[in-house]
């Protein structure tokens, strides 16, 4: 790295730490909040809420990296231009062609690391996240409360009057229970009810009660001694556990085409709008001192408008997106920036 791309880059990471901090504060509260919706259906200590944002994080930084990444760059070098040092290093020789690829190859290598997040680090925690909530599941951490509506054990809600704390007797009382699918509706109706962990898999045991069966044009109600009511885990064992076999579900899964599309092209997001930046940063500022406002929430509102448009055929939209926006970089760079120094 020479002394020019040195001096650049430098004032690019004194911009890009501030802006990133902001964003990544702004985000971290975003998925705290999305975890604090968890703690309505299991408890969480505060450790295993830590460990919950960590999950979370690999998808946090990909969405404030790239983006902080290409309004860094635009407004550190406008910041050099408005104090003319820009225009001074390029008057001594410096070629603006040699920064630009200097930029180039840091933003390929940002956008690189940024695939592995997205591709291979963001599915893992992902599962991850999915298999510490079933997990706590099966730890009996459910916040089944009396008195208290909206409560659900596996595809069941749950409505409970009291619970007893003895352990010599059932662990609730009065319990009733509501389920509907296609083939109709069912409400159970019990005494006593008692929560056990069978081999990972959470049993509810009902004791004494009814249950009645609502279907079109038939209803039937029948009587029972005890029963029990299982809910799996979601979800096989981690071993078993494919990143191959969790992107090919985007052939057939419009939710897993709309990741695809969205996760890759904000890794790529650097590295082709790179060019972009630069194009709005290198100004005279006595007479562009506007345009890199426009130019930067413009690039962002296009860029992210298509992947939003597109993003079910990510096969098509991917290299499209990604080809459109690089090139149109390329074209303003040499309009803007090599042909006028």
């Amino acid at each position: 790295m020479n002394r020019v791309n040195k001096y650049f880059f430098s004032s690019f990471l004194t911009t890009f730490a501030s802006l990133f901090a902001t964003l990544f504060l702004i985000m971290s509260i975003v998925f705290f909040i999305q975890i604090a919706r968890i703690t309505s259906y299991i408890e969480i200590s505060f450790g295993e809420l830590i460990k919950l944002y960590v999950f979370m994080l690999p998808q946090i930084l990909l969405f404030t990296i790239p983006i902080s990444f290409f309004v860094s760059v635009a407004m550190s070098f406008f910041r050099l231009s408005k104090e003319n040092e820009s225009t001074v290093i390029f008057t001594l020789g410096q070629n603006p062609k040699n920064i630009a690829n200097f930029f180039l190859s840091v933003s390929f290598i940002l956008s690189a690391i940024m695939l592995i997040n997205s591709l291979v680090v963001m599915p893992i925690a992902e599962h991850l996240n999915d298999r510490f909530i079933e997990y706590k599941k099966t730890k009996l951490s459910l916040n089944i409360k009396p008195s208290e509506f909206g409560q659900k054990f596996g595809d069941w809600m749950v409505f409970i009057e009291a619970q007893n704390d003895n352990n010599q007797t059932a662990k609730y009382e009065n319990i009733v229970m509501y389920n509907i699918s296609d083939e109709g509706e069912k409400l159970i109706t019990s005494l006593s009810a008692d929560i056990i962990n069978n081999n990972s898999n959470l049993e509810l045991l009902l004791g004494s009660g009814k249950m009645y069966t609502i279907a079109p044009n038939l209803w039937h109600i029948s009587n029972y001694d005890s029963m029990t009511i299982r809910t799996l885990m979601q979800g096989g064992k981690d071993d078993e556990y494919s990143l191959k076999d969790y992107w090919a579900q985007s052939l057939k899964s419009d939710k897993r085409a709309k990741d695809l599309s969205i996760y890759v092209l904000v890794a790529l997001f650097p590295l082709a709008s790179v060019l972009f930046a630069m194009s709005f940063g290198i100004v005279t500022y006595r007479y562009e001192k506007g345009i890199i406002y426009f130019g930067i929430f413009g690039i962002l509102f296009v860029y992210f408008a298509l992947i939003m448009v597109f993003a079910k055929q990510p096969f098509y939209a991917i290299p499209a997106i990604f080809a459109l926006t690089f090139i149109g970089s390329l074209i303003a760079f040499k309009k803007k920036v090599l042909n006028k120094y």
